[in-house]
């Protein structure tokens, strides 16, 4: 049996943050540490005292951690980044919240002498005299110390203060686990009530010493406890007034805390048998448990019972069956509803027949248990393959940093021309010079997937073969032959590239966040990628099929393998090969400038 601690983190926004930049702005983003170990690092938000990040992450922690603190920091590009505040939630603390803390929580200020970690091990001990009894603390060793130095160490020493006499270990150069051995002792009166102090420091040879941490012991609990040794988590100084709260601003965050025992595997196994079982009867079977989960899973929990039973199903070789079972009950949701209006038997204030359009529309996009774990299958099975389709894409991008912007109310205007030959570039040329640069970087995002299929994984198409199947099977009717195409590229385009090209660094294609501009160029990429992109090739021009869901057939036939064309074959059949005269991809791209809202995006998915 073994016992395991997870947090879920969502980190919201901030307010009323103090200005850090000469503009009257700063560039806030947030770094997450337990224990002073720093594990998360947000995106940058640049030039505003509101950032918005809204970004969620899931960590796997000891169940023996104590604290995990959240840093607002400014980003600077040419000194240290500032330190607006800090929000510190201890173990305790987020145990008496069982359902999570969430709310507001005010930035406190971040002093150097509080920022500490590790423990210290010490031996203390009553030694009985003929004249006084005398207290022994030996100092043996300390480890995971906080790095004080530029090289990432320290230099640590201990001093042990008692009734007005100070005395200190030798220094261990350059290290966070030092060993020191040494025993110190002081007369002991009956009856005394001062305080043991431990502290742990960190020598520096030209500016101040700095503070690693302390241990107080209550010298009357030595006295009736005669000897004591262990190991001792080294405290904060906490002694300094500090900043009034709510000068530094706020942060909003979502913090779960999940404490759970694993049993032996055998433990599991009657359970395990009976979802499996009931993967493989399928709808022929009774049916009953996979929806009882889903009816018993909160919408908080769903991401994460849909990876759990995912993970139980793919070593179990299952996990096709199991995503073919969850389309078939939400596909047969969408059935009985449609059922229910017919015989009259579920009020609505419009027609049936846009009743049903609206379904097909609007399939699988919903947190539903089936959405939630196509999510998560994907990106086990296929973050190598994503990472081979947009990883040169993303790199070119991050390289270039090229000005992007569609949205004429946030156009800034550039100086364009030779040396001495300066002339303001006007509005329409940024918005067409940034509509062909963001063409070509979509023609080579649809290129690159289109050339890609034979590198996406077997089993990813053999489920998005089965996933068109079903759906076709549920809207046989002309009207909706396009609805199992959209199904597939949804899950293809909208749930996984999509956010993967809005934050690279969450699905592991970039060490770091990106800058303003490459962010930017990066968001509208996301926005216009498949399926809204507005092409028009020279093949299935019906009236009826709009531009987008012309792509949106192409890359779901190739997805499922109905056909299986040569690597050239998609771009002849469309004139995109850019040969003898027929345009490139990019030419045929059409992007409409407009307004844009940073706020309605894709959640920002986090890869398990």
């Amino acid at each position: 049996m073994a016992k395991r601690s997870s947090l879920s983190i969502r980190i919201v926004e901030g307010k009323n943050l103090p200005a850090k930049d000469i503009t009257g702005s700063s560039d806030p983003y947030c770094i997450v540490k337990v224990d002073n170990e720093s594990i998360i690092r947000t995106a940058t938000v640049w030039k505003t005292l509101c950032p918005f990040w809204g970004e969620e992450y899931q960590v796997h922690l000891p169940p023996t951690f104590h604290m995990v603190a959240f840093y607002v920091m400014d980003e600077d590009a040419l000194s240290r980044d500032d330190v607006i505040g800090k929000v510190c939630l201890t173990r305790d603390t987020l145990v008496t919240h069982p359902k999570g803390f969430s709310g507001w929580a005010h930035l406190t200020e971040v002093d150097p002498d509080e920022e500490v970690q590790g423990e210290i091990h010490l031996r203390l001990e009553v030694v009985p005299g003929t004249r006084a009894c005398r207290l022994r603390c030996s100092v043996l060793e300390a480890r995971d110390l906080a790095p004080k130095d530029r090289n990432g160490t320290s230099d640590p020493f201990v001093r042990v203060r008692y009734n007005g006499r100070t005395q200190e270990t030798s220094i261990v150069k350059k290290s966070c686990y030092p060993r020191w051995n040494e025993t110190f002792e002081f007369e002991l009166e009956e009856g005394a009530t001062e305080a043991l102090c431990v502290e742990a420091w960190d020598w520096d040879l030209v500016s101040r010493n700095d503070f690693l941490g302390k241990v107080v012991f209550n010298v009357q609990r030595l006295w009736v406890a005669q000897q004591e040794e262990g190991w001792f988590r080294l405290q904060p100084d906490q002694s300094k007034s500090r900043q009034k709260e709510g000068n530094l601003g706020s942060l909003q965050l979502e913090v779960r805390l999940r404490d759970e025992m694993v049993l032996p595997s055998g433990c599991y196994q009657a359970l395990v048998q009976l979802l499996c079982r009931e993967v493989k009867l399928g709808t022929q079977g009774p049916g009953q448990l996979i929806p009882l989960i889903e009816e018993m899973t909160s919408t908080e929990c769903r991401q994460e019972v849909a990876t759990n039973l995912l993970k139980l199903f793919l070593g179990q070789g299952l996990a096709k069956d199991f995503l073919d079972l969850l389309f078939q009950l939400e596909l047969g949701r969408t059935s009985e509803a449609w059922e229910r209006a017919n015989l009259g038997l579920l009020s609505a204030p419009y027609p049936l027949e846009p009743l049903i359009v609206g379904e097909a529309n609007t399939l699988f996009r919903s947190n539903s248990l089936a959405s939630k774990s196509m999510e998560s299958f994907l990106k086990v099975a296929g973050m190598r393959y994503l990472h081979g389709v947009l990883g040169p894409i993303i790199d070119r991008i991050f390289e270039e940093k090229k000005y992007v912007e569609l949205d004429p109310s946030k156009v800034e205007v550039k100086d364009v021309g030779c040396s001495g030959l300066h002339r303001p570039q006007t509005e329409a040329e940024v918005l067409e010079q940034s509509a062909q640069t963001l063409r070509a970087h979509l023609g080579e995002l649809l290129s690159a997937l289109c050339r890609s299929v034979r590198a996406c994984p077997a089993v990813v198409r053999a489920t998005f073969r089965q996933l068109f199947q079903r759906v076709r099977e549920r809207f046989p009717s002309a009207e909706h032959e396009n609805v199992p195409f959209i199904a597939v590229t949804s899950f293809l385009c909208l749930r996984f590239f999509s956010p993967a090209i809005m934050a690279p660094k969450l699905f592991h294609l970039r060490e770091r966040h990106a800058d303003a501009r490459t962010s930017r160029t990066l968001l509208l990429l996301a926005k216009g990628s498949l399926p809204g992109l507005q092409c028009v090739p020279n093949w299935l021009q019906e009236g009826v099929v709009t531009r987008p869901l012309i792509i949106s057939r192409g890359i779901a036939l190739q997805f499922t393998k109905l056909y299986y064309p040569s690597p050239n074959l998609l771009e002849k059949a469309t004139g995109l090969r850019g040969e003898g005269g027929c345009p490139k991809l990019h030419s045929l791209l059409v992007v409409n400038p407009g307004p844009f809202n940073p706020r309605c995006t894709h959640s920002q998915a986090v890869p398990i």
